[in-house]
C-alpha cells in the first residue's frame, strides 16, 4: 500500500514506461453520507499496486501520468466521477471492458464473469460491501482490491481484438465517448421530488405529507452523523410509519438513541400539523397515446432492430433500448441513438459521430 509521497513518486517514475495502465477505485458509499475516494488500484506490466488516497497524498502527479497513457477500466462511469472530485482527471485514451464486452455480445458483463470466462478463475465477492475507509485493510480486502485490476489488461487486449475483427471498433469509440460525456453532467437535486421514494405513490396525500418531512429529517440526521440515510431509518420503515401516523394508528420505529428519538417524535408531531392544502398533490401520470404514425414508426423500427440484433448475436436493448426507439419514432432526428445504432436501423446519421 502506497501511503507517502516518496513512494508515490517512485510508482509514478516506474509507470512512465507503461503504455497501458489498468485502474479501479473503491469508495465508502455504503458507510458514509459524504462519499469519498478510499483506494486506487493500479496494474501495469510491472506489477500491481494499491494507493491510499486517505493518506493525504498529492495525487495529481499520478493522475497526470496515468491520464497520458491508455487507461483500462471495467465500468468507468463511477470511477471517473469519483476521481474528478479529488483532482484533474481527463484520460487521453480510455478502454472500458464492460462496454467492449457488451458490444461483443458476451453473456457475462461483470468483471467476475469475464475473469471466469477468460481465465477459469472464480473471484471472491467477500469484500464487495466492505468499509474501504478502515485501516489497515485486511488481507482479504487487499486481495479483492488487487483482483479488480489484475486481469484487466489481458481482457482488454482480447476484447479489442474481437471488436476490430467484428467491425465494431467505431461502435465502441462512440459508446465510450458518450459514456465519458455523461460523467461530466451534474444533476441538481429536486427537493420537490427527491422524497418520493419507491412505494410512496400508494400512500394517501396525508401520509405523503408525513413521509416528506420524515425524508428531509432523515437526510439531515444522516448528514450530521456522516452515515448513509438507511443507517438512520430504512425506506420501508419510513413508509410504514408515515402510513400508520396519518391514520392515527400506533407505530413502532427502529432502535434510535434518545436524542434522535426525541427529534423523530418532534418531526412527526410537526408533520401532523401540516394543513391539508399543503399536502403533496397526488402525481397523476397520464401517458398520452402516441399518434398512429408514431406507433407505426416504432413497430417498424423495432422489427428492424430485432432482426439486426439477431443477426449480430446481440441483445436487442444494446442495438437500441425501447425508450430510445420510442423517442426516435416520435422525433426521427432525436440524438438519443448513437450513429452506429442509427446505421443499423437504416436511419440517417449525424455528420459528427463522436462527442
Amino acid at each position: 500500500m502506497i501511503v507517502d509521497d516518496d513512494s508515490l513518486a517512485e510508482l509514478v517514475g516506474g509507470l512512465t514506461g507503461s503504455t497501458q495502465i489498468a485502474l479501479d477505485t473503491e469508495a465508502d458509499s455504503l458507510h458514509c453520507y459524504f462519499e469519498k475516494l478510499c483506494l486506487i488500484q493500479i496494474s501495469a506490466k510491472g506489477g500491481h499496486w494499491l494507493v491510499d488516497p486517505l493518506a493525504n497524498l498529492n495525487l495529481q502527479p499520478l493522475f497526470d501520468l496515468v491520464c497520458s497513457r491508455r487507461l483500462v477500466f471495467h465500468g468507468a462511469d463511477y470511477d471517473l466521477r469519483l476521481l474528478r472530485r479529488v483532482g484533474a482527471f481527463e484520460p487521453a485514451d480510455l478502454f472500458d471492458t464492460m462496454i467492449a464486452a457488451r458490444l461483443c455480445g458476451r453473456a457475462g458483463l461483470g468483471l467476475a464473469a469475464l475473469v471466469e470466462e477468460f481465465f477459469g478463475i472464480k473471484l471472491s465477492k467477500a469484500s464487495q460491501k466492505a468499509n474501504w475507509a478502515i485501516r489497515p485493510l485486511s488481507d482479504q480486502m487487499v486481495e479483492y482490491a488487487l483482483n479488480d485490476t489484475r486481469y484487466l489488461l489481458e481482457i482488454a487486449a482480447t476484447l479489442e481484438a474481437d471488436l476490430r475483427s467484428l467491425g465494431r471498433w467505431t461502435w465502441f469509440e462512440e459508446s465510450r465517448d458518450r459514456m465519458i460525456a455523461s460523467t461530466r453532467e451534474t444533476k441538481e437535486r429536486d427537493d420537490n421530488k427527491v422524497w418520493r421514494i419507491s412505494g410512496s405513490s400508494t400512500l394517501s396525500p396525508h401520509a405523503q405529507a408525513v413521509l416528506r418531512i420524515l425524508w428531509f429529517w432523515r437526510d439531515s440526521e444522516a448528514r450530521a452523523w456522516d452515515r448513509p440515510p438507511f443507517h438512520v431509518m430504512g425506506n420501508e420503515d419510513m413508509l410504514r410509519v408515515a402510513d400508520q401516523v396519518s391514520k392515527g394508528d400506533a407505530y413502532s420505529t427502529p432502535r434510535m438513541n434518545g436524542r434522535r428519538r426525541k427529534s423523530f417524535e418532534v418531526v412527526l408531531a410537526l408533520a401532523l400539523q401540516i394543513p391539508e392544502n399543503e399536502w403533496p398533490k397526488q402525481e397523476k401520470i397520464r401517458r398520452k397515446r402516441a399518434p398512429k404514425d408514431h406507433l407505426e414508426r416504432f413497430e417498424a423500427l423495432k422489427k428492424v432492430r430485432d432482426a439486426a440484433a439477431a443477426g449480430l448475436g446481440l441483445d436487442p436493448a444494446i442495438v437500441a433500448p425501447r425508450g430510445a426507439l420510442e423517442a426516435t419514432a416520435a422525433e426521427p432526428d432525436s440524438p438519443v441513438l448513437m450513429n452506429w445504432q442509427r446505421e443499423l436501423l437504416g436511419l440517417p446519421v449525424a455528420e459528427n459521430s463522436h462527442a
